[in-house]
């Protein structure tokens, strides 16, 4: 058995996504098929708490070809006009680490490359981000991923209308023991955002943006002790 959290929608106003956890088999394993039977245990759990839900898995083990889409791995951002790349390199590549160095090449590998990069666990730890010329803070953790995740979304319309007839959202990846950003929870965030209207005002200004986590839009879940 493990636990896993599950994201659904907040409600616009003092939430932007709500986070819960739900208790599952756990089928070990790399195989696909593996992934698959945890992922069926993972949405069987959650329908027995809410059996109302739209579930969707968004990595690159899910069933559906638009959770495939959304993984950050597949997800294009638009770097410079008409040069796209993965949203996981993207971040990587803009990491800023405590000894000075940034790894602007991680933009040519594979994502798989780029987020298991020996460097980035050797070079101390991360005090800024830096996309082009733009600098981010660390704080709050899951901002910057956020942001760039959303704004590569923003172009692709057609997985946008797609994630509207979903409210919850896996990712059978993601271990909050070991990692913090979550493409789950960003899409959470997208969908809540664009039913209320507030997507387009919200990534066009980052400063605005930021008011996503200030303290009265924490969800009640596990992401509230890590801003």
């Amino acid at each position: 058995m493990a636990i896993r959290p599950y994201f659904q929608l907040g409600n616009g106003i003092s939430n932007y996504y709500q986070e819960n956890s739900a208790d599952f088999e756990f089928f070990s394993g790399f195989a696909i098929t593996q992934k698959r039977k945890s992922i069926k245990s993972l949405h069987e759990s959650i329908l027995k708490k809410s059996p109302n839900a739209k579930i969707l898995e968004v990595s690159r083990r899910s069933e559906n070809e638009i959770g495939v889409q959304l993984s950050a791995f597949n997800l294009m951002y638009e770097y410079e006009p008409n040069r796209f790349i993965p949203v996981e390199n993207v971040f990587q590549s803009s990491k800023v680490f405590s000894n000075g160095k940034q790894y602007l090449d991680l933009l040519q590998v594979s994502p798989s490359e780029a987020k298991t990069d020996e460097r980035l666990k050797n070079s101390g730890g991360i005090v800024k981000f830096k996309l082009k010329n733009e600098i981010w803070d660390t704080y709050p953790l899951t901002m910057f991923y956020d942001y760039i995740y959303l704004s590569a979304l923003k172009n692709n319309n057609k997985l946008c209308e797609e994630l509207m007839k979903f409210d919850t959202f896996t990712d059978i990846e993601f271990n909050p023991q070991k990692s913090i950003n979550c493409q789950a929870r960003t899409v959470a965030i997208f969908v809540t955002l664009n039913k209320h209207g507030l997507f387009g005002k919200y990534i066009s200004d980052k400063n605005l943006f930021r008011e996503i986590y200030t303290e009265k839009h924490y969800s009640d879940g596990i992401q509230t002790s890590l801003f």
